[in-house]
């Protein structure tokens, strides 16, 4: 096998795709070893805890080692694919996608050309940056670390490098004090082990060999799995959006103190008016549904009662108004709820927003929407009744003040102009954090949004 040089190859490292964003899964490489590649194409789609992102490639070479299989979950700053740029002969290709992963660098190599990779869709910039300081103890390093080569060993390197630990193996030192870089390491590659880290530290400290077995059990799921009858259960891992959203809801659920009121709507006129729309010649091409006109009497509702439009700031324990709305719509994707909002929908109108929530739900569909997509909301509607369901208890999505549950539309018998008729009639339930918002003001944001769905030329004379 042919030797890669180091100054002949780059290694594409794991980008933070988000704001903060640690690790992200490979769903899928679309490229294999040997293959050539192009400044900006799009190598591989990986998951994060808010979305699916492909990666462009910020320089041009042949693939010479896929560092990781599809299905890893790969820390940000990690060295994820091996290209040769020289130019020259193609050596002999390395094996492609190890089952265990390669050592992450200590420091952030100077990418080619001072290029660094970024989310796709926003370029590649064209100043070096910086990787985003790791949490946890870091070894001092006086200059970048050597390269891989070819084989997958590392070169030798006049300065000192970072331990080599798995994170979970990173945070147990840092629980138990131990120093990293005193510890000998047993793992392949120099790697160190969770058993090197317990043997590091002082025999004189019983406590310590406690945690010693108990790992044990649980990293050996292997007895329980002849519990489990695989022909009538089945177990689903969860990470990426799923494991981000149920995170996120704990946290919300058990920090902002939840109210939810309800009201029952007559939304016979709003349904007529749905059908006029339709026919517009404004509204050509775009997507006219109840949702629509129910998201712009929220807007309505909140312009008239702006103190529900706001935020809690816990570290300096005040309230932070918002003078404009994100407006999130939950969308329940193939990887999990995610909530994608829409930036200053207040200032849009009903075109506008028409065609703002028809680019939302097909985006994500797609499974394509970007993490800043999901970023910054302020107030959030879920339709709950596109499944049948009359409503429910929403759980606020995490920063926001206020969610809107809307329910099913059903034709019930309703007593209108003191006769009872067939009318259309649908639940709306507002949950909203009591630190922020009391019951008057809730009570009068979801008074206004039924008065506009009851009357929906409201919008006209309220707006």
């Amino acid at each position: 096998m042919t030797t890669m040089t180091e100054a002949s190859v780059r290694e594409f490292k794991m980008p933070d795709v988000g704001e903060g964003l640690t690790e992200a899964e490979i769903l899928k490489w679309y490229v294999q070893v040997g293959d050539t590649v192009t400044d900006g194409q799009v190598v591989c789609e990986v998951e994060t805890a808010k979305a699916a992102v492909e990666l462009p490639i910020p320089y041009d070479g042949v693939v010479r080692e896929l560092r990781f299989a599809e299905g890893t979950t790969v820390d940000v700053g990690t060295a994820i694919i091996a290209v040769d740029v020289s130019g020259g002969a193609a050596p002999e290709p390395a094996p492609a996608a190890p089952a265990e992963p390669a050592p992450a660098p200590a420091a952030e190599e100077a990418e080619p050309q001072g290029r660094t990779p970024v989310l796709v869709g926003y370029g590649v910039a064209v100043s070096s940056t910086k990787r985003r300081p790791r949490k946890g103890p870091e070894v001092p390093v006086a200059a970048a670390p050597a390269e891989l080569n070819g084989h997958g060993a590392a070169a030798p390197a006049p300065v000192k490098e970072r331990p080599l630990a798995k994170p979970p193996v990173r945070k147990l030192a840092k629980d138990l004090g131990v120093d990293l870089a005193r510890v000998t390491p047993s793992g392949p590659d120099g790697i160190i082990t969770r058993e090197d880290v317990h043997a590091a530290v002082a025999p004189a400290e019983p406590v310590v060999e406690a945690p010693v077995e108990a790992p044990a059990p649980a990293a050996a799921p292997a007895p329980a799995v002849a519990v489990y009858d695989s022909a009538r259960e089945t177990r689903i891992p969860v990470k990426g959006v799923r494991k981000a959203t149920a995170q996120a809801m704990i946290g919300s659920a058990f920090t902002a103190p939840h109210v939810t009121e309800f009201v029952t709507v007559d939304v016979t006129r709003t349904m007529k008016l749905v059908e006029e729309l339709k026919q517009d010649k404004e509204f050509q091409g775009l997507r006219v549904n109840p949702l629509l006109l129910i998201a712009k009497a929220l807007l309505v509702a909140i312009k008239r009662n702006p103190e529900v439009n706001a935020s809690w700031d816990e570290a300096a324990q005040e309230i932070v108004l918002k003078h404009y709305v994100n407006l999130g719509i939950a969308a329940a994707t193939p990887r999990g709820l995610i909530v994608p909002n829409i930036k200053d929908a207040q200032d849009k109108t009903l075109p506008q927003l028409s065609a703002a929530l028809g680019e939302l739900v097909s985006t994500a569909r797609e499974g394509k929407t970007s993490p800043a997509a999901m970023q910054g909301g302020t107030v959030t509607i879920t339709n709950v009744g596109v499944f049948g369901v009359d409503t429910g208890t929403p759980i606020l999505n995490p920063g926001e003040s206020a969610i809107l549950a809307v329910g099913a539309i059903k034709l019930q018998p309703w007593v209108h102009k003191g006769k009872v008729k067939p009318r259309q009639v649908t639940t709306l339930a507002l949950s909203f954090d009591h630190r922020l918002v009391d019951g008057e003001l809730g009570s009068k944001v979801l008074a206004d949004i039924a008065a506009i769905l009851e009357q929906p030329k409201r919008l006209l004379s309220w707006a």
